[in-house]
């Protein structure tokens, strides 16, 4: 295989590991709700779930290990810990999700099953695919990701040229916070720490013998491949969700709103249209997610043949014990957990794409500090009362928008490079 077609290849199954439940549910309702606002919304929501997943891809070309390396800077110790949430996080969330929002749109609809069965089957079929891991990244990038994009590009495409011009307004104060943050639910900054690595992982099982420099150009490409049909995807579905808002009942569900636009999209057709595309985004992802977080345990324990097998068992086990619970409660549990290890993906991305001279050990170790300090309000408004935390909000900027950690983290690095660079330089 060429090096060009193998970019496009590795490209495209990114892009299917990326594309999963949340990418389908989530921007839809967002549009909605945001009516004449709906492209500030997409500014937002492509940020946290575009442009940032993209600079951890591009991160991943620059170092050219695993997710380990993001935060060994800061220590050894807090790397491995990091790691650990991110996966314990992954496994519980948004990979059981996808048999959950699979089960909802595309079995329920058409088949009197239990939620249990589905996730049993749905699993048991991602455990084999996982088993056959080289093979699987290639039917996803080369079968499955082209039938996904060819659906989803058809409601797009249809619902935008026939929706009516008539839109409600905005029920968002700020349409761009309101996105960027519903961009947390996607998990995309989080999946491009730790499924970057499968491409680096298939690049070197490959029979190509290409200089690091050849890789960190593969990744990167692969990356910006899928991003960008990640951003089209995005803000098609945030558009017509916006176009068609005076259509439906205020209080609709993610999940009918998205039935009901390929419906209106696609006519009767359009709910089968639309469940093997819930069907084929899902597991796609699932098999992504298992791959990625089997490979950074079978390198952690020295190329382990067992730790990728154990590891992967035990995805498939959590899945189906999370997987048989409603969409709307997965989601629900799962907002303080994100505000939790979100920010600390976002600093420790943008750290390892920016020039090393500006991120220097103290640069980092700092930096993380400050964000994980001033992120407990945003996590804990989520778990308690908030009239407790009134006080504390109202004294941190863009505390009420659940952003309390980006002005500290961004003084804290100007702080600390300024010091670096005029006293002793930049050191390591």
């Amino acid at each position: 295989m060429n090096k060009t077609k193998q970019t496009f290849v590795f490209g495209f199954a990114l892009f299917a590991g990326f594309f999963g439940a949340g990418n389908l549910i989530l921007p839809p309702l967002l549009g909605y709700n945001a009516g004449t606002d709906w492209w500030m919304v997409t500014l937002g929501f492509v940020t946290s779930a575009t442009v940032i997943p993209l600079l951890a891809i591009f991160a991943h070309a620059r170092l050219q290990g695993t997710m380990f390396d993001f935060g060994k800077k800061v220590s050894p110790l807090f790397s491995l810990a990091f790691c650990f949430c991110m996966y314990a996080i992954t496994i519980a969330l948004p990979c059981p999700r996808t048999a959950a929002v699979a089960h909802e749109m595309a079995i329920a609809p058409f088949f009197d099953t239990s939620a249990l069965l589905t996730s049993v089957v749905y699993f048991v079929l991602a455990f084999i695919f996982v088993m056959n891991r080289n093979k699987a990244l290639s039917i996803l990038g080369t079968y499955l990701t082209p039938i996904i994009v060819l659906i989803v590009l058809s409601i797009i495409v249809i619902g935008v040229f026939s929706a009516e011009t008539t839109i409600n307004p905005s029920n968002f104060e700020l349409p761009i916070i309101s996105g960027l943050l519903e961009g947390y639910q996607t998990y995309d900054a989080m999946a491009g720490m730790v499924m970057g690595g499968v491409v680096l992982v298939s690049i070197n099982s490959s029979k190509n013998n290409l200089s690091f420099l050849e890789k960190r150009k593969m990744v990167a490409k692969s990356g910006l491949i899928a991003m960008t049909g990640l951003f089209t995807i995005y803000a098609g579905l945030i558009a017509i969700g916006a176009f068609y808002n005076g259509q439906f009942d205020a209080d609709i569900s993610r999940t009918d709103l998205l039935s009901g636009l390929a419906t209106k999209t696609l006519g009767n057709i359009g709910s089968t249209f639309l469940s093997v595309l819930v069907a084929l985004a899902c597991f796609t992802t699932a098999v992504a997610i298992i791959v990625s977080i089997a490979d950074f345990f079978k390198a952690y324990f020295k190329a382990s043949k067992n730790a990728y097998l154990i590891t992967s068992i035990i995805c498939c086990l959590v899945g189906i014990l999370v997987g048989q619970m409603e969409v709307k409660y997965i989601i629900d549990v799962a907002l303080p957990a994100l505000m939790f290890i979100y920010p600390l993906c976002i600093v420790l991305i943008l750290l390892n794409v920016i020039p090393e001279k500006m991120a220097t050990t103290q640069v980092f170790r700092g930096v993380v500090l400050i964000t994980f300090v001033f992120s407990i309000p945003d996590f804990l408004g989520f778990i308690i009362d908030p009239i407790y935390l009134e006080g504390i909000k109202s004294s941190l900027p863009l505390a009420n928008q659940n952003l309390a950690w980006v002005l500290p983290a961004l003084i804290t690095f100007l702080v600390l490079n300024i010091k670096i660079f005029t006293t002793k330089g930049p050191t390591n």
